[in-house]
């Protein structure tokens, strides 16, 4: 996996991908007990975009902002802090399906911004804008390869923006209770810092939960997993567990920890709490951090930095020429 500001990125992915199932934001509850893998995994991909929400924000307040570490076998962890913002409120018959920003605040990062554009298109490229704040100018780039590293972590531009149902055919295994911990990143306490003092822990919240066992098979020849087992949350859609495979051997884990919104009466309108990944083949782990206080849905104006935006106009490239290193 490479790093987010590799060479490399500038490249797009050249695969000929047919979409089989066209994405709706806008699909409607399906109830538990399915049987079509496909369904579970759009279902999957609603929650993970958050189409149950016309906004959705992690952002910084006051000292409380999300949190990723890097950790490398046998070396002290790395941190930088980030805030992102996603709209899906477009309407029907709209280009565009989504908008989604992020601004990196601390670490080898600090002061870069990324805008992505999302179309309803699937045939067509996700647009990506880059704030270099060294270079005080913003850069666009072909939309990155799906293996690409997001933010020089374990978590894929596929994992977290470019996979789509259609990328790969999927089965359904069974269904069964989940049955294990949701794990997170442990570190000793003589290399914590205050941005890792606290960070969760593992948790068996979900241990009872009944779960769909989705097996996903990538389309995509030569790739760097054969095909990954999900454990899906049978009310919910919440993707818990994910463990990717290649040559028969398990090469990389993602586990996510879901966590409910008060009053919301979709079941799949969830937020980000934890996100943790190791990749097998060299001991490298990654986690990123979300607390509640900073999560907002449904906004009509927000903070960024110490400028004020609306919905109307933070989702532009103007605003990442505003960014402060």
């Amino acid at each position: 996996m490479k790093k987010l500001l590799s060479t490399s990125l500038i490249a797009s992915l050249i695969l000929t991908v047919t979409a089989t199932a066209k994405i709706d934001k806008n699909a409607t509850y399906p109830g538990e007990n399915l049987t079509n893998a496909e369904e579970i995994i759009n279902n999957v991909y609603y929650v993970n975009h958050f189409f149950g929400f016309k906004n959705y924000s992690i952002q910084k307040k006051r000292r409380d902002i999300s949190v990723i570490v890097k950790k490398s076998k046998g070396k002290k962890p790395l941190t930088l802090t980030v805030e992102r913002y996603l709209n899906n409120d477009y309407a029907e018959g709209d280009s565009v399906r989504s908008k989604d920003l992020a601004v990196f605040r601390t670490g080898q990062l600090k002061g870069t911004g990324m805008l992505i554009t999302d179309y309803t298109d699937d045939a067509k490229s996700q647009e990506y804008l880059l704030w270099m704040p060294a270079l005080r100018k913003i850069r666009r780039f072909a939309q990155p390869a799906h293996d690409e590293s997001w933010g020089g972590t374990d978590f894929t531009f596929g994992d977290v923006t470019l996979r789509k149902p259609f990328h790969e055919t999927h089965e359904l295994l069974g269904t069964q209770k989940l049955g294990m911990e949701i794990q997170s990143m442990v570190i000793p306490a003589s290399q914590r810092t205050k941005l890792t003092k606290n960070l969760p822990a593992s948790t068996s919240e979900f241990k009872d939960r009944d779960v769909y066992k989705v097996k996903s098979t990538t389309k995509f020849n030569g790739w760097w997993y054969d095909y990954r087992i999900s454990s899906v949350d049978t009310k919910t859609f919440a993707d818990y567990h994910t463990s990717y495979f290649k040559d028969g051997k398990k090469i990389k884990i993602l586990d996510k920890n879901w966590q409910n919104f008060d009053g919301a009466t979709d079941p799949r309108a969830l937020r980000w709490y934890t996100w943790y990944a190791k990749d097998f083949r060299n001991e490298h782990q990654s986690l990123a951090f979300m607390p509640k206080k900073i999560t907002k849905t449904d906004q009509s104006k927000f903070k960024l930095g110490k400028k004020r935006y609306t919905t109307k106009n933070l989702w532009q490239s103007k605003t990442l020429t505003k960014i402060k290193k």
